[in-house]
């Protein structure tokens, strides 16, 4: 497996939309705050708070755990930059510094003397799968519940500006970005999966993820014009469910007890958004279920609306809101079906069984134990 240009210049790409996904949120609730907007302004602070500390709490465990299995002592200085908010940081650091060499300098006539210590191409793609799954985390911790809010005003207030809009254009780019290029660095760092080449499989699967995500989106925020609480009681009960199924699951991801329990918590409130193979198993039955479900939520809450005065929301938008729910819905399971009928890379009988029992494939990886597509 190599680490070629192309993904040293997405590894760029990602931390520069990392980057300005941070800069537009934090001017998103400055914003707020000046515009006498305080409630919307601490929830965007909280939200950003939440995520951030999350993807924190589980990149200075792993950089413990690397630490701890190549016979080196914890450094304290990885604790203060990580409480500091800079862990993703200092992995973009190493992972951008070794990438650039791997990709732009490494020669063949350096290959017996790296395979004699270390590929040097499994440690920058080892580094960069652990930034994309820290990525997926705060994506889906603190993009959806933005990308949610900021609906939410646009709809309520019916804003036309331009940081209205940026922050709803980048919070989309931000889960679009971080949900490809985590199924991308997932296929790239296990050994026994078939890689997802070209860009037709990508796209569709980022069109097939992206569509039933934002049809979710806009029916949550319709929920939330009918009643706040009914909406937050539906999110809460799903976040429950979620994190029911990760515990019947029996997930093996984290080394420790309590980082496991709380990444059962995370798994469950991504399951709030999307759908993830949490075991590695045939889900067949559980995705079409979760599709179902969420098919029949997205229709009962586009019902109950209607049956509502169109006095409680801006009429200028509840036509092409509600149209735009049911087309979104109907294009992403159409773009599911054709992902997972046609253009899903293939897996062998060997494969299946292995990751059907959660043990070890071919070498010691987090990612096996992670998320599925």
């Amino acid at each position: 497996m190599k680490y070629t240009k192309l993904n040293f210049m997405m590894s760029v790409l990602g931390i520069i939309i990392y980057v300005t996904d941070l800069i537009v949120d934090i001017w998103v609730s400055v914003r707020f705050f000046y515009e006498g907007q305080h409630v919307f302004s601490i929830l965007t602070v909280s939200f950003m708070l939440f995520g951030t500390l999350v993807v924190q709490c589980f990149s200075y465990s792993w950089f413990k755990d690397d630490l701890k299995e190549s016979g080196q002592e914890s450094q304290h200085c990885f604790l203060l930059l990580h409480c500091l908010q800079g862990g993703v940081f200092t992995r973009y650091w190493f992972a951008l510094k070794k990438g650039y060499h791997v990709a732009f300098k490494y020669t063949s006539k350096t290959d017996n003397f790296v395979e004699e210590q270390i590929d040097p191409h499994k440690e920058v793609i080892d580094r960069v799968t652990d930034l994309s799954m820290l990525r997926l985390f705060e994506t889906y911790l603190e993009g959806c519940p933005q990308l949610a809010l900021q609906l939410y005003i646009l709809l309520e207030h019916g804003q036309e500006n331009f940081t209205q809009y940026a922050a709803i254009m980048v919070s989309c780019c931000a889960i679009s970005w971080s949900t490809v290029d985590y199924q991308v660095a997932l296929r790239k760092s296990l050994p026994d999966k078939n890689l997802l080449n070209g860009p037709c499989p990508k796209l569709v699967y980022l069109f097939y993820k992206l569509f039933t995500l934002l049809s979710w989106m806009l029916s949550v925020v319709l929920l939330l014009f009918l009643n706040v609480k009914i909406a937050l009681f539906l999110l809460l009960f799903l976040w429950f469910l979620g994190i029911l199924w990760a515990f019947k699951e029996q997930t093996d991801f984290c080394a420790s007890i309590g980082m496991e329990f709380i990444y059962r918590i995370v798994v469950g409130f991504i399951l709030v958004f999307t759908f993830f193979n949490i075991k590695g198993q045939n889900t067949k039955c559980p995705m079409s279920c979760y599709y179902i479900v969420r098919v029949l939520a997205t229709l009962g809450i586009l019902i109950v609306f209607w049956s509502y005065p169109l006095s409680i929301f801006n009429s200028d938008y509840f036509i092409p809101v509600s149209i735009t729910i049911a087309l979104t819905l109907l294009l992403g399971i159409i773009f599911l079906i054709v992902y997972y009928g046609t253009l899903h890379p293939n897996r062998s009988e060997e494969t299946k069984l292995d990751e059907a029992d959660g043990k070890p494939v071919q070498r010691d990886c987090r990612m096996k134990y992670f998320l599925m597509a």
